[in-house]
C-alpha cells in the first residue's frame, strides 16, 4: 500500500534507537524525508548513516529537545516540518515515596513539555498549509498507571490530554492530532533491562519474557513483547494522508494489555 508520504518532511524526536528509530525507518521507507534526533552527535550520525545506507532521505539534528532553546534552534533550521512525531521520553522504575519533586518535574519536562513545545513551534506552518500530522507516542501506562513508576504514568496520561485538546483546537482543518499507545515493547532500554535481569537470575530472555507476561502483564493477548516495527507501522499510517479521518484518538498497539473494548 502506498501511504502517500513521498517527500513529506517528518521529525521524529528521540529517534536514534528503539521505537523512535523504527518509526524513522518506516517513514523513510515510505518515501518521507526524515529528521532523526538524539541527544548526542555520535548517536545521530550512526542512525543517519544506517538509514541512508538503506536508501532513506534522512537528516540529523543532535540536541536535547527537552530544552526550549534547542527546540527553537531546530525549528529555525527546519521550519516546515509536516509530520511531527513526539517520541522523546524517559522512564525509570522507582517507589512512589522515593520520587522527589525534581524527578516529577524532570519527567514532565522531557515526556510532556518537549512535545508541547514542538507542536507549538510547528503548528503555525501546518495551519498555513492546512495540512499536518502531530503524533504523541504515549503508552498503555497512560490508562493502566504502573505502581512501580507512577511519575512516568502521569506523563503518559498528560500526553493524551494534550493530544485530544490540540485535536479539538484544530478541528475542521487538514491537521490531525493523535496519540499512539504502545504496550510492552522490546525497545533498546527494555531489551537491555531484560537481558541484565536474565543474566542475574541465570535465565534466558525468553524465560524472563514468559515470566513477565505471566506475572506483571497477564492481560496481554500476544504474550510477548511487541517489536518496535510493529508500533512504527501504525504510526506511519496515522502520519499519512490516508488517515485523514483519524484524529483526536488514542490508538492502542498494546498487544491487548488494556482490558477495554474502546
Amino acid at each position: 500500500m502506498d501511504l502517500g508520504l513521498k517527500d513529506k518532511l517528518a521529525l521524529v524526536s528521540g529517534s536514534t534507537a528503539g521505537i523512535g528509530y523504527a518509526i524513522a525507518q518506516v517513514l523513510a521507507e515510505e518515501g518521507a524525508r526524515v529528521i532523526v534526533n538524539g541527544r548526542t552527535a555520535e548517536a545521530v550520525e550512526t542512525a543517519v548513516a544506517a538509514l541512508k545506507a538503506a536508501g532513506g532521505d534522512v537528516l540529523g539534528f543532535a540536541g536535547d529537545l527537552a530544552q526550549a532553546a534547542v527546540a527553537e534552534d531546530l525549528a529555525a533550521h527546519h521550519p516546515r516540518v509536516e509530520i511531527l512525531v513526539n517520541n522523546l521520553g524517559i522512564f525509570e522504575p522507582k517507589p512512589f515515596e522515593d520520587i522527589p519533586d525534581a524527578d516529577w518535574l524532570r519527567f514532565f519536562d522531557v515526556n510532556v513539555l518537549s512535545g508541547v513545545r514542538l507542536a507549538r513551534l510547528y503548528l503555525p506552518a501546518m495551519k498555513r498549509a492546512d495540512w499536518g500530522r502531530i503524533i504523541f507516542i504515549s503508552s498503555e501506562s497512560a490508562v493502566q498507571i504502573p505502581a512501580e513508576m507512577i511519575h512516568y504514568g502521569m506523563t503518559k496520561t498528560a500526553q493524551l490530554a494534550v493530544s485530544r485538546g490540540l485535536a479539538e483546537a484544530v478541528a475542521g482543518t487538514g491537521i490531525t492530532v493523535n496519540s499512539v499507545l504502545p504496550g510492552p515493547t522490546r525497545s533498546r532500554g527494555v531489551g537491555d533491562f531484560v537481558e541484565r535481569l536474565g543474566a542475574a537470575q541465570g535465565k534466558s530472555f525468553e524465560e524472563v519474557e514468559k515470566e513477565f507476561f505471566t506475572k506483571a502483564r497477564p492481560s496481554s493477548l500476544i504474550k510477548r513483547f511487541a517489536t518496535p516495527r510493529e508500533v512504527a507501522t501504525l504510526v506511519a499510517y496515522v502520519a499519512s494522508p490516508l488517515a485523514s479521518a483519524t484524529t483526536g484518538a488514542a490508538l492502542r498497539v498494546d498487544g491487548g494489555v488494556v482490558r477495554s473494548a474502546v
